[in-house]
């Protein structure tokens, strides 16, 4: 934005300057800049009076500031932008709120452990020396902290996608090992059935041919009666015995035959039903899964955030004060700690008159015989940005040392360190500075206070 009233928009390589000299962004506000300005205006407002608030503005002076930020933002940036009257007055209800940060944006050093969208917030409405800089490296600054985050997320995803894609494996080799021995079975009792059937019909096939061989009996007795017939009558009455005997033969044959013939059907509709069943039932073994065993549900797909686990540093924690040595001690007894030290953070709590030198000597001789007596890794960090050259330090047995580089500060180097580690490993990270305590709390690090360091290498 620029005083000249207009909203920001056009693109440039570089900071620009306007036509009276003061510099100008030459793009648009970030908007984690622009969100926290027009916080720190909505705060503000309530300490004007009616006729100080610009016109634009004077609806919304009733409004609570959560209110004027909500309905009220482009109101509310269009007016520090173009009144730069009213960006004064914002500017020094900031200095009132917040003398330490304007101060030090005054004398053209920034605190390096603040945050820079309320550096660049703070610039944008005071205007030191630079503040366009300023304005454009907090943009920078957010763009790269999303970018890291949007990272982060997608490996979790992939992580997560490949967990499941493997269950999902493992369940579909369960189900194939499952669905091939019910085949196995199945076929087993078809050879069963089928061997049964082909009995059947060998049983079928002897009747046929008893009857046929019965039929051909009868035939050759009644030849025989019809040229007997006239010879005697005693014959004949004997012939015709052994015809209806013939015939009684005869059809128990035939009666035989379809009972026979009615057994084979009723075996071979048994097991076409029984092969019918079976291919039903192998169907549904190679369909999906049951209801209830459905690995994902509906539900489970929804985005939310699932309940916190207590981890190993929580039940730490609960046993003792944030104020007992004993706690450093148990943090560092849990398998693979690590320990990453703020150097210049503890000695100047503990010891701020000795030299640099002597401080760093002074707490890395501690923190060696604190490696020692724990077996705890341990990493101390110091602030280097600011050297011109590398500091001739021989480390101690069981310390690391690490110097920032420069540009880096040594809470960046700190967080860094964090991010290295495998997720699960103990994290304990030694700092009185609130923010560097919060970002690696996030990360998964157990941040404790610098004077709890101090009194435990006091027993040492």
């Amino acid at each position: 934005m620029d005083d000249s009233g207009g909203e920001p928009g056009a693109e440039a390589s570089g900071p620009q300057t306007r036509g009276d000299g003061e510099p100008a962004l030459d793009r648009p506000l970030p908007e984690g800049v622009r969100h926290r300005v027009v916080a720190l205006a909505a705060d503000a407002f309530g300490g004007f009076t009616y006729p100080e608030l610009p016109v634009s503005l004077r609806p919304y002076a009733r409004f609570t500031p959560s209110r004027r930020v909500k309905y009220a933002a482009t109101a509310l940036a269009a007016a520090l932008e173009s009144d730069a009257g009213f960006r004064q007055k914002v500017g020094g209800k900031l200095r009132e709120s917040q003398p330490e940060l304007t101060g030090a944006l005054d004398a053209g050093t920034p605190p390096p452990a603040a945050d820079p969208l309320d550096v660049a917030a703070a610039a944008y409405l005071l205007r030191p020396a630079g503040w366009a800089k300023l304005v454009a490296t907090a943009g920078e600054e957010a763009q790269r902290a999303d970018a890291e985050r949007a990272d982060e997320e997608t490996l979790r995803e992939v992580a997560r996608l490949r967990e499941e894609v493997e269950a999902l494996h493992a369940h579909a080799r369960a189900e194939a090992g499952r669905a091939r021995a019910e085949l196995d079975t199945v076929r087993r009792e078809s050879d069963a059935l089928h061997r049964k059937l082909r009995a059947a019909q060998s049983d079928v096939k002897r009747a046929e041919a008893a009857q046929r061989k019965l039929q051909s009996a009868l035939d050759e007795v009644r030849a025989s009666a019809g040229h007997e017939r006239a010879a005697a009558e005693s014959e004949a009455r004997r012939l015709r015995t052994r015809l209806a005997e013939a015939e009684s033969a005869a059809e128990a044959g035939r009666r035989s035959a379809r009972e026979g013939r009615g057994v084979a059907d009723v075996r071979l509709r048994l097991l076409l039903d029984t092969v019918l069943d079976a291919a039903s039932g192998l169907r549904r073994e190679l369909a999906l899964p049951p209801r209830d065993t459905m690995p994902v549900r509906p539900a489970d797909t929804v985005d939310a955030v699932a309940p916190g686990q207590f981890s190993a540093r929580d039940i730490a924690t609960r046993a003792l004060s944030e104020t007992d040595p004993a706690l450093l001690d148990q943090l560092l007894a849990l398998p693979q700690a690590h320990l990453v030290v703020d150097g210049y953070n503890v000695t100047k709590t503990g010891y701020p008159s000795l030299p640099l030198e002597k401080q760093r000597l002074r707490l890395l001789g501690g923190l060696a015989a604190l490696a020692a007596q724990s077996r705890a890794e341990v990493t101390c960090v110091f602030d280097g940005a600011d050297l011109d050259m590398p500091v001739l330090l021989a480390p101690p047995r069981g310390v690391r040392v690490l110097f920032s580089k420069a540009g880096e500060t040594a809470d960046e180097l700190i967080r860094r360190l964090v991010r290295a580690e495998p997720p699960g490993r103990q994290i304990v990270v030694v700092s009185a500075d609130r923010e560097v305590a919060d970002g690696v709390a996030k990360a998964g690090a157990r941040p404790v206070a610098s004077t709890l360091l101090l009194k435990r290498l006091a027993r040492v």
